[in-house]
């Protein structure tokens, strides 16, 4: 079983889609931190693009551990999430603080109407630290040209400037760990 967790309105064939709103293709509408429809190692690969940033440090380490239970041994953790690192050199390049606010601070509406907002900001040394003291081993960063569907478009390939996918900074910090 493959887990698309926080997908949006992005459909992956192939996966369960779990998302807190109920959109069409979403087969489970349950925040991604609850998972509790899904049977202990049942998962051989997760894919959670953008929306581990709405947890805190504290909450992510209760949230890790929740995913680590439903993947397999060796199942795959896939994130994406957006780079501080890379974030920085859009600024130092622009000057724009506005570039910055929504990948830091970033906003999103529920259907009910309420909003939920990024907690953190990660960085590869710290993403790699906190994952490997959270039972994942093998942390890697994954390229987004040989993981997704070609046409596939979500934010783990976001550039600046906006889709120059060849010479652009990707602001999206893409990495993969295994189940120790």
């Amino acid at each position: 079983m493959k887990l698309h967790l926080g997908c949006g309105k992005r459909y992956l064939p192939g996966f369960v889609h779990i998302d807190i709103n109920p959109f069409e293709h979403v087969d489970h509408v349950t925040p991604i931190d609850c998972l509790d429809m899904i049977e202990d190692g049942a998962a051989e690969l997760i894919y959670a693009s953008h929306c581990f940033e709405y947890f805190d440090r504290v909450e992510a380490v209760r949230v890790l551990s929740e995913w680590r239970r439903v993947l397999k041994s060796g199942g795959i953790l896939r994130l994406a999430v957006p780079s501080f690192e890379e974030l920085l050199e859009v600024y130092r390049a622009t000057g724009e603080l506005d570039r910055l606010i929504g990948p830091i601070f970033g906003r999103w509406e529920l259907k009910n109407g309420t909003c939920i907002y990024h907690k953190t900001v990660y960085d590869r040394k710290s993403l790699k630290s906190l994952l490997e003291s959270n039972g994942f081993r093998d942390t890697t960063e994954w390229d987004w040209r040989r993981e997704l569907p070609t046409g596939y478009d979500d934010y783990s390939r976001a550039y600046y400037p906006h889709m120059d996918l060849d010479n652009g900074i990707c602001t999206s910090l893409n990495m993969q760990a295994l189940k120790a």
